[in-house]
This record gives structure tokens, C-alpha cells and sequence, in this order.
């Protein structure tokens, strides 16, 4: 193997980091795409924080939820998300959160794939018994997560597309 070949290939490496990678102030928004959106200011409904609160992170919610299961979710619900960060993702597919039904749906199919998790986490608790209260303390996080899912649920008051605040 010639030595120069890697050389050439080390420094063609560095100029697309340089290029692609970098996130500088000082540069355009449009080389790195998930630096941000005028969409990504708009407002979200209150209880777009407290599930990113709960659902992102994994102490809290004893799974971790990645770019591509809020993806997943999305597309479960008809929904297209760009990849970006994990909490521009959950915004986005919330921001327009009317219908009670749509967060049914959302979140059972976030449930699916908390439930598939704790299903993993139960095999791992039977086939290595030492670590059971390890899984077993995220198995109890999850679940607790879920029910956060149901009150929020209970709690969402629907908005008609008509509702105008001036009328009343």
C-alpha cells in the first residue's frame, strides 16, 4: 500500500469535515442543517416541554428514544419529520397538535416501541439475574413515562380550526 494514497485520503477527510461539519457562527445555516429553521421558532403547544422532559431522556424515561424511533413514530401517524435533533423532532410533531385522536395515536405508537424496549429489558433481566434491578428500575421509569402519556391525553382540550379567541 502506497503511504501517499493514505495521505491523499487523510487530507481529502479533513477538508470535508472542515467543509461539511463545521458549526462556526460565523457560517450559513445551510452547510449544517439541523443548526436550525424559522419553522423550529414557531410555538408548541406547554406540553411539547414536558415530554421532552420525560421522553428524551433516558434517566427519566429508562429507554432511549432516538432521531429514527421519533421518525418511526411519525411515520406510524402519516407524518413526514426531517432528521434533526431529537427535541426539534418531537416540536415539530406537535406544533399543530389539535384532535385528541392524533395524540392517541402518537402516543400509542411511541408506547409500541417503549413496550418493545421493555421486552428486551425483561429478556436481559432472565438471562443475566445479577442486573435484574438494573432493567427492572427502567422497566418501572418506562411505564411511568406511559402513564404521563395518558394524563397528558386526559388533560388536552381539543381546539376547533374555527375557535377564534375575539368572538368571545
Amino acid at each position: 500500500m502506497n503511504p501517499n494514497d493514505l495521505n491523499d485520503l487523510r487530507a481529502e477527510f479533513d477538508a470535508f469535515v472542515q467543509d461539511q461539519c463545521s458549526v462556526n457562527d460565523n457560517k450559513d445555516c445551510s452547510a449544517n442543517p439541523d443548526m436550525g429553521d424559522a419553522i423550529d421558532n414557531e410555538p408548541v403547544p406547554g406540553f411539547v416541554a414536558q415530554i421532552s422532559q420525560n421522553l428524551l431522556a433516558p434517566a427519566r424515561c429508562g429507554v432511549y428514544i432516538s432521531r429514527m424511533d421519533i421518525k418511526r413514530v411519525a411515520e406510524g401517524v402519516d407524518e413526514s419529520l426531517p432528521i434533526k435533533e431529537r427535541d426539534k423532532m418531537l416540536k415539530a410533531l406537535f406544533r399543530h397538535t389539535t384532535k385528541r385522536q392524533y395524540l392517541d395515536d402518537v402516543f400509542a405508537e411511541f408506547n409500541r416501541h417503549i413496550n418493545g424496549r421493555i421486552l428486551i429489558y425483561q429478556e436481559l433481566s432472565s438471562a443475566f439475574p445479577a442486573s435484574k434491578y438494573i432493567f427492572d428500575a427502567n422497566i418501572a421509569k418506562a411505564e411511568k413515562t406511559q402513564k404521563i402519556f395518558k394524563q397528558i391525553v386526559d388533560d388536552f382540550e381539543e381546539i376547533e380550526p374555527t375557535f377564534d379567541p375575539m368572538l368571545l
